[in-house]
Protein backbone atom coordinates (compact mmCIF):
# COMPACT_ATOMS: atom_id res chain seq x y z
CA UNK A 1 0.00 0.00 0.00
CA UNK A 2 1.45 2.99 -0.82
CA UNK A 3 2.79 5.55 1.61
CA UNK A 4 3.38 9.31 2.30
CA UNK A 5 4.20 12.38 4.23
CA UNK A 6 2.10 15.47 5.67
CA UNK A 7 3.89 18.31 6.51
CA UNK A 8 4.82 17.46 10.08
CA UNK A 9 6.35 14.20 8.68
CA UNK A 10 4.47 11.65 9.71
CA UNK A 11 2.87 8.72 7.56
CA UNK A 12 -0.32 9.21 5.42
CA UNK A 13 -1.44 5.67 4.22
CA UNK A 14 -3.73 5.94 0.93
CA UNK A 15 -5.00 3.51 -0.88
CA UNK A 16 -3.75 3.86 -4.26
CA UNK A 17 -1.43 6.17 -5.63
CA UNK A 18 -2.29 9.09 -7.31
CA UNK A 19 -1.16 7.71 -11.00
CA UNK A 20 -3.18 4.66 -10.72
CA UNK A 21 -6.43 7.03 -9.56
CA UNK A 22 -5.85 8.91 -12.82
CA UNK A 23 -5.21 5.96 -14.96
CA UNK A 24 -8.53 4.61 -13.61
CA UNK A 25 -10.56 7.60 -14.37
CA UNK A 26 -9.10 7.70 -17.96
CA UNK A 27 -10.47 4.02 -18.18
CA UNK A 28 -13.57 5.24 -17.57
CA UNK A 29 -13.64 8.26 -19.99
CA UNK A 30 -12.40 5.96 -22.42
CA UNK A 31 -15.49 3.28 -22.09
CA UNK A 32 -17.78 6.26 -21.77
CA UNK A 33 -16.79 7.73 -25.07
CA UNK A 34 -17.03 3.60 -26.46
CA UNK A 35 -20.59 3.89 -25.72
CA UNK A 36 -21.55 6.85 -26.83
CA UNK A 37 -19.62 6.35 -30.10
CA UNK A 38 -21.15 2.91 -30.16
CA UNK A 39 -24.65 4.20 -29.54
CA UNK A 40 -23.87 7.21 -32.05
CA UNK A 41 -23.31 4.47 -34.60
CA UNK A 42 -26.09 1.96 -34.19
CA UNK A 43 -28.81 4.79 -34.01
CA UNK A 44 -27.73 6.77 -36.98
CA UNK A 45 -29.63 5.02 -39.40
CA UNK A 46 -32.18 4.56 -37.28
CA UNK A 47 -36.24 5.56 -38.28
CA UNK A 48 -37.05 6.39 -34.51
CA UNK A 49 -40.88 6.41 -35.34
CA UNK A 50 -40.62 2.80 -36.01
CA UNK A 51 -39.61 2.39 -32.98
CA UNK A 52 -42.36 4.71 -30.85
CA UNK A 53 -44.62 2.37 -32.74
CA UNK A 54 -42.85 -0.59 -31.96
CA UNK A 55 -45.11 -1.63 -28.85
CA UNK A 56 -48.26 -1.20 -30.71
CA UNK A 57 -47.28 -3.35 -33.54
CA UNK A 58 -45.87 -6.02 -30.90
CA UNK A 59 -49.32 -5.96 -29.42
CA UNK A 60 -50.90 -6.14 -32.53
CA UNK A 61 -48.93 -9.32 -33.40
CA UNK A 62 -49.27 -11.14 -29.95
CA UNK A 63 -53.21 -10.67 -30.06
CA UNK A 64 -52.86 -12.26 -33.01
CA UNK A 65 -50.79 -15.07 -31.84
CA UNK A 66 -53.71 -15.73 -29.92
CA UNK A 67 -55.34 -18.63 -29.39
CA UNK A 68 -52.59 -20.95 -30.89
CA UNK A 69 -53.99 -23.05 -33.83
CA UNK A 70 -53.88 -26.31 -32.00
CA UNK A 71 -55.29 -28.69 -35.04
CA UNK A 72 -51.95 -27.64 -37.30
CA UNK A 73 -49.91 -29.68 -33.96
CA UNK A 74 -50.50 -33.28 -36.32
CA UNK A 75 -48.48 -31.32 -39.18
CA UNK A 76 -45.43 -30.52 -36.89
CA UNK A 77 -45.17 -34.09 -35.56
CA UNK A 78 -42.47 -35.11 -38.50
CA UNK A 79 -41.08 -31.72 -38.62
CA UNK A 80 -40.34 -32.14 -35.00
CA UNK A 81 -39.06 -35.32 -35.80
CA UNK A 82 -36.62 -33.75 -38.47
CA UNK A 83 -35.44 -31.22 -35.87
CA UNK A 84 -34.34 -33.81 -32.64
CA UNK A 85 -32.89 -36.31 -35.83
CA UNK A 86 -31.13 -33.19 -36.93
CA UNK A 87 -29.66 -32.90 -33.38
CA UNK A 88 -29.01 -36.41 -32.32
CA UNK A 89 -26.78 -36.73 -36.03
CA UNK A 90 -25.32 -33.56 -36.04
CA UNK A 91 -24.05 -34.57 -33.05
CA UNK A 92 -22.98 -38.02 -33.72
CA UNK A 93 -21.23 -37.27 -36.87
CA UNK A 94 -19.49 -34.67 -34.95
CA UNK A 95 -17.92 -36.83 -32.48
CA UNK A 96 -15.44 -38.94 -34.65
CA UNK A 97 -14.16 -35.74 -35.76
CA UNK A 98 -13.74 -33.55 -32.20
CA UNK A 99 -11.99 -36.68 -30.58
CA UNK A 100 -8.82 -36.89 -32.29
CA UNK A 101 -8.70 -33.14 -32.93
CA UNK A 102 -8.91 -32.73 -29.22
CA UNK A 103 -6.11 -35.39 -28.72
CA UNK A 104 -3.96 -33.58 -31.56
CA UNK A 105 -4.24 -30.06 -29.50
CA UNK A 106 -4.02 -31.00 -26.03
CA UNK A 107 -0.11 -30.80 -24.69
CA UNK A 108 -0.02 -34.04 -23.18
CA UNK A 109 -1.43 -35.93 -25.66
CA UNK A 110 -0.17 -33.96 -29.11
CA UNK A 111 2.62 -35.32 -31.11
CA UNK A 112 3.89 -31.94 -31.91
CA UNK A 113 3.25 -28.91 -29.66
CA UNK A 114 4.85 -26.64 -32.55
CA UNK A 115 3.76 -28.17 -35.98
CA UNK A 116 0.18 -30.36 -35.03
CA UNK A 117 -1.27 -28.64 -32.35
CA UNK A 118 -1.60 -25.17 -33.75
CA UNK A 119 -3.26 -26.87 -36.76
CA UNK A 120 -5.70 -28.68 -34.49
CA UNK A 121 -6.62 -25.39 -32.85
CA UNK A 122 -6.86 -23.34 -35.89
CA UNK A 123 -9.79 -26.28 -36.46
CA UNK A 124 -11.15 -25.64 -33.09
CA UNK A 125 -11.38 -22.10 -33.95
CA UNK A 126 -12.48 -22.30 -37.26
CA UNK A 127 -15.66 -24.41 -36.19
CA UNK A 128 -16.47 -22.32 -33.51
CA UNK A 129 -16.05 -19.30 -35.02
CA UNK A 130 -18.83 -20.11 -37.67
CA UNK A 131 -22.20 -19.74 -36.51
CA UNK A 132 -24.28 -22.84 -37.04
CA UNK A 133 -26.79 -20.67 -39.19
CA UNK A 134 -24.20 -19.31 -41.39
CA UNK A 135 -22.85 -23.52 -41.69
CA UNK A 136 -26.52 -24.13 -42.89
CA UNK A 137 -26.47 -21.03 -45.46
CA UNK A 138 -23.46 -22.61 -46.93
CA UNK A 139 -24.21 -26.24 -47.23
CA UNK A 140 -27.71 -25.15 -48.68
CA UNK A 141 -26.10 -23.95 -51.40
CA UNK A 142 -23.58 -26.88 -51.77
CA UNK A 143 -25.48 -29.81 -50.87
CA UNK A 144 -29.05 -28.27 -51.57
CA UNK A 145 -32.12 -27.90 -49.13
CA UNK A 146 -33.24 -30.60 -46.67
CA UNK A 147 -31.94 -32.41 -43.84
CA UNK A 148 -28.63 -33.35 -44.39
CA UNK A 149 -27.23 -29.95 -44.94
CA UNK A 150 -28.59 -29.27 -40.90
CA UNK A 151 -27.24 -32.33 -40.07
CA UNK A 152 -24.02 -31.26 -41.78
CA UNK A 153 -24.23 -28.12 -40.37
CA UNK A 154 -25.00 -28.64 -36.66
CA UNK A 155 -21.55 -31.32 -36.71
CA UNK A 156 -19.26 -28.89 -37.87
CA UNK A 157 -20.10 -26.15 -35.45
CA UNK A 158 -19.93 -29.05 -32.70
CA UNK A 159 -16.52 -29.66 -33.71
CA UNK A 160 -14.96 -26.79 -32.13
CA UNK A 161 -17.22 -26.62 -29.06
CA UNK A 162 -16.60 -30.64 -28.49
CA UNK A 163 -13.12 -30.53 -29.22
CA UNK A 164 -12.22 -27.42 -27.18
CA UNK A 165 -13.87 -28.82 -23.65
CA UNK A 166 -12.33 -32.04 -24.48
CA UNK A 167 -8.74 -30.54 -25.35
CA UNK A 168 -9.10 -28.96 -22.02
CA UNK A 169 -10.36 -32.17 -19.98
CA UNK A 170 -7.56 -33.70 -21.18
CA UNK A 171 -4.62 -31.54 -19.91
CA UNK A 172 -6.46 -31.34 -16.64
CA UNK A 173 -6.06 -35.00 -15.92
CA UNK A 174 -3.85 -36.61 -13.28
CA UNK A 175 -0.80 -37.34 -14.64
CA UNK A 176 0.43 -39.76 -11.89
CA UNK A 177 -1.11 -42.63 -13.74
CA UNK A 178 0.26 -41.95 -16.96
CA UNK A 179 3.68 -40.92 -16.08
CA UNK A 180 3.52 -45.04 -14.01
CA UNK A 181 2.66 -46.70 -17.02
CA UNK A 182 5.12 -44.89 -19.55
CA UNK A 183 7.76 -45.84 -17.02
CA UNK A 184 6.78 -49.75 -17.16
CA UNK A 185 7.08 -49.60 -21.20
CA UNK A 186 3.72 -49.21 -21.90
CA UNK A 187 3.03 -48.04 -25.49
CA UNK A 188 1.43 -45.31 -26.13
CA UNK A 189 -1.87 -46.80 -27.34
CA UNK A 190 -1.99 -48.77 -24.03
CA UNK A 191 -1.46 -45.49 -21.71
CA UNK A 192 -4.02 -43.53 -23.85
CA UNK A 193 -6.42 -46.63 -23.13
CA UNK A 194 -5.66 -46.98 -19.56
CA UNK A 195 -4.31 -43.91 -18.56
CA UNK A 196 -6.28 -41.39 -20.38
CA UNK A 197 -9.59 -42.42 -21.67
CA UNK A 198 -10.61 -43.64 -18.29
CA UNK A 199 -10.21 -39.91 -16.66
CA UNK A 200 -11.22 -38.35 -19.56
CA UNK A 201 -14.78 -40.16 -19.95
CA UNK A 202 -17.18 -38.76 -17.44
CA UNK A 203 -16.30 -35.24 -18.81
CA UNK A 204 -16.64 -36.54 -22.55
CA UNK A 205 -20.18 -38.22 -21.83
CA UNK A 206 -21.01 -34.81 -20.24
CA UNK A 207 -20.30 -32.65 -22.93
CA UNK A 208 -21.19 -35.19 -25.43
CA UNK A 209 -24.33 -34.94 -23.92
CA UNK A 210 -24.58 -31.05 -23.32
CA UNK A 211 -23.69 -29.88 -26.90
CA UNK A 212 -26.96 -32.40 -28.05
CA UNK A 213 -28.88 -30.20 -25.72
CA UNK A 214 -27.90 -27.49 -27.03
CA UNK A 215 -27.74 -28.43 -30.99
CA UNK A 216 -31.61 -28.71 -30.15
CA UNK A 217 -31.96 -25.67 -30.04
CA UNK A 218 -29.96 -24.74 -33.10
CA UNK A 219 -31.26 -27.46 -35.28
CA UNK A 220 -35.00 -26.10 -34.83
CA UNK A 221 -32.84 -22.47 -36.13
CA UNK A 222 -31.37 -23.86 -39.18
CA UNK A 223 -35.04 -24.69 -41.17
CA UNK A 224 -35.17 -21.12 -41.56
CA UNK A 225 -32.70 -20.81 -44.67
CA UNK A 226 -34.09 -24.46 -45.79
CA UNK A 227 -32.25 -26.92 -43.74
CA UNK A 228 -34.88 -28.98 -42.44
CA UNK A 229 -36.56 -29.48 -39.35
CA UNK A 230 -39.31 -27.77 -37.34
CA UNK A 231 -37.92 -24.21 -39.04
CA UNK A 232 -38.76 -24.92 -42.13
CA UNK A 233 -42.55 -24.72 -40.61
CA UNK A 234 -41.77 -21.67 -38.39
CA UNK A 235 -40.66 -19.90 -41.52
CA UNK A 236 -43.45 -20.91 -43.65
CA UNK A 237 -46.15 -19.81 -41.14
CA UNK A 238 -43.89 -15.88 -40.80
CA UNK A 239 -43.94 -15.73 -44.51
CA UNK A 240 -48.24 -16.17 -44.58
CA UNK A 241 -48.39 -14.42 -41.45
CA UNK A 242 -50.32 -17.29 -39.81
CA UNK A 243 -49.37 -15.57 -36.50
CA UNK A 244 -51.39 -18.67 -34.41
CA UNK A 245 -49.07 -21.14 -36.29
CA UNK A 246 -46.30 -19.02 -35.15
CA UNK A 247 -47.17 -19.27 -31.35
CA UNK A 248 -47.98 -22.94 -31.32
CA UNK A 249 -44.54 -24.04 -33.09
CA UNK A 250 -42.54 -21.24 -30.28
CA UNK A 251 -44.92 -23.47 -27.78
CA UNK A 252 -43.97 -27.05 -28.97
CA UNK A 253 -39.91 -25.41 -29.31
CA UNK A 254 -40.29 -24.27 -25.64
CA UNK A 255 -41.51 -27.73 -24.87
CA UNK A 256 -38.86 -29.57 -26.31
CA UNK A 257 -36.21 -27.72 -25.15
CA UNK A 258 -37.53 -27.88 -21.21
CA UNK A 259 -37.67 -32.14 -22.38
CA UNK A 260 -33.96 -31.96 -23.89
CA UNK A 261 -32.96 -29.73 -20.50
CA UNK A 262 -34.28 -31.75 -18.68
CA UNK A 263 -32.85 -35.00 -20.11
CA UNK A 264 -29.62 -33.67 -20.32
CA UNK A 265 -29.53 -32.41 -16.43
CA UNK A 266 -30.55 -36.33 -15.25
CA UNK A 267 -27.84 -37.89 -17.77
CA UNK A 268 -25.36 -35.60 -16.68
CA UNK A 269 -26.28 -36.50 -13.31
CA UNK A 270 -26.14 -39.68 -13.57
CA UNK A 271 -22.97 -39.81 -15.52
CA UNK A 272 -20.81 -37.37 -13.37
Amino acid sequence: MPVSRAIDGTPVWRRTTRRRVLVGWFAWLLLVALVVAAWEEMTRDTIWAFVWDAPRQGADIGARMVPPRWSYLGELLRPLWDTLAIATLGTLLALPIAVPVAVLAARNTTPSVALVRPVALLIIVASRSINSLIWALLLVTILGPGVLAGIVAIALRSVGFMGKLIYEAIEEIDPAPVEAMQATGASALQVMDYGIVPQVMPAFAGITVFRWDINIRESAVVGLVGAGGIGLSLEASLNTLAWSQVSLILLVVLATVMVSEWVSAKVRHAII
